[in-house]
């Protein structure tokens, strides 16, 4: 038996011995995914950074309503209204409030700003000696191993007082952009034999404009663009303790580690398709859906594809209609209303109105078909994934750099979470899980089974 048989069978083994009834859960009342039946979350601490409320109980009775989403108690739709509504961009300030509690007055504001400018600084010879080494196409294992090499460069990196973590945090904040840009730019130099663009940012623009000015051989870019991807960059900083990667943060964190392993704990996280790497998907499953259909604006024809993707006859076979609902809203996602009508603008001025009219017609379509095929406890309605792919191609970002783009964003809200965790908790997080394996006794080599 060669090497990668033997591996087929030792695999085949391992799926037979770990495989469990799943009866067994609701025997013991194993909550799987940290969530109820009903798809609430299990309780596992308390945060002051941000709220999300999907339901209310009326008369005893809860009731789905539309979605909330607040940083710090502020809705952010009143949040992204206040910075849209100035004409300014709002990165900075969200950032602020997230990280310090309050919004910031215009002294804090300008300080604020300045502190990100000078913190956006890599190591001498760092983009030659890391970044270019081992360019990939996987842009988030190539940021993890970035935040962690920037740890032997920091000589307080395993000091875990406040000063220096909100230090260590301001710097990650501020060189995301670069770290994943640099790292585009290598993979398409060197893996795909084009040219290599290393701009350096600009102190006195905002994390938008920086990402756009990084990104493109001109480093042009219009008022627009940088505020559509300065507003997706905003709604997608932080969601609450509960979701994956910033859960991971308050766990990793919790055992003492450094900033630099738990940022790229979180990056681990955040990669899987099932977090942030959704909007990849949902961009692959539009591709395939224009392949599949004569024409995208029947809605027989759209419709019949998207039972076919429930009846895991189409795309990856895997079920799945992506972007579409959420583990916690029902009625409505809030970010993806702030986001939609930004991207309905953009897509005009793009010439691509064709194309947004087929992802608002999917929107519309899927809730009454996913209803139709699935026993679902709670309503189906489009997430922010759902436009954040299809932005980000109009604004020419590569498909290479959706998922780092979400991390150029969240890695604010994993820095307050950070922060809240090592301030208010000194417990290592650890769950139980309940064996559910008799006891045996050891046999001896001689008396095992061939």
């Amino acid at each position: 038996m060669d090497f990668q048989d033997q591996t087929v069978v030792l695999a085949r083994l391992c799926q037979q011995k770990n495989q469990m009834d799943p009866a067994l859960y609701q025997k013991y009342d194993v909550q799987r995914g940290l969530r109820d039946k009903n798809g609430n979350g299990v309780v596992a601490g308390l945060t002051q950074i941000s709220s999300i409320i999907s339901s209310r109980t009326v008369d005893g009775v809860k009731q789905s309503c539309p979605g909330v989403l607040r940083y710090r108690g502020i809705d952010i739709k009143d949040i992204t209204n206040g910075f849209l509504s100035a004409g300014r961009l709002g990165f900075e300030e969200t950032a602020y409030l997230l990280l310090f509690g309050d919004l910031p007055n215009w002294s804090q504001l300008d300080d604020f700003r300045a502190s990100l400018a000078d913190f956006c600084k890599l190591p001498v010879h760092f983009v030659r000696d890391v970044i270019m080494k081992a360019a990939r196409a996987d842009m988030m294992n190539m940021l993890s191993r970035s935040v962690l090499t920037l740890g032997a460069y920091d000589t307080a990196c395993d000091d875990t007082s406040i000063p220096n973590v909100l230090r260590q945090c301001l710097h990650l904040i501020s060189i995301f952009p670069l770290l994943a840009v640099y790292g585009y730019h290598s993979y398409n130099h060197y893996q795909c034999d084009d040219s290599l663009y290393i701009h350096k940012p600009d102190p006195n623009l905002s994390a938008a404009e920086n990402t756009l000015r990084l990104l493109r051989p001109d480093k042009s870019y219009t008022p627009f663009e940088a505020k559509i991807l300065d507003l997706a960059l905003v709604l997608h900083m932080e969601h609450g303790g509960g979701n994956n990667s910033s859960f991971t943060t308050h766990v990793v964190s919790s055992s003492g580690t450094d900033t630099y392993s738990v940022v790229a704990s979180a990056l681990g996280s955040l990669k899987g398709p099932k977090h942030g790497g959704a909007n990849i998907k949902v961009v692959q499953m539009f591709d395939d859906l224009r392949e599949s259909v004569k024409d995208e604006t029947d809605e027989e024809e759209v419709a019949a594809y998207l039972t076919a993707l429930l009846d895991k006859q189409a795309f990856d076979r895997k079920g799945l209609i992506y972007g579409m609902g959420h583990a916690v809203y029902s009625i409505s996602d809030p970010r993806a209303d702030v986001f939609k009508s930004f991207t309905e603008q953009l897509a005009d001025e793009k010439g691509c109105r064709a194309e947004f009219n087929l992802y608002s017609m999917v929107e519309r379509l899927a809730p009454r078909i996913i209803g139709q095929k699935r026993r679902i406890y709670k309503g189906v309605s489009a997430n922010v994934d759902f436009y954040s792919g299809f932005v980000y191609r109009i604004l020419g970002i590569p498909c290479e750099l959706f998922t780092p783009m979400f991390a150029i964003a969240r890695i604010v809200g994993w820095s307050a979470h950070r922060l809240e965790e090592l301030i208010n908790q000194d417990k290592i997080i650890r769950p139980a899980y309940q064996s559910v394996i008799a006891d045996r006794r050891y046999l001896e080599i001689e008396q095992r089974a061939n």
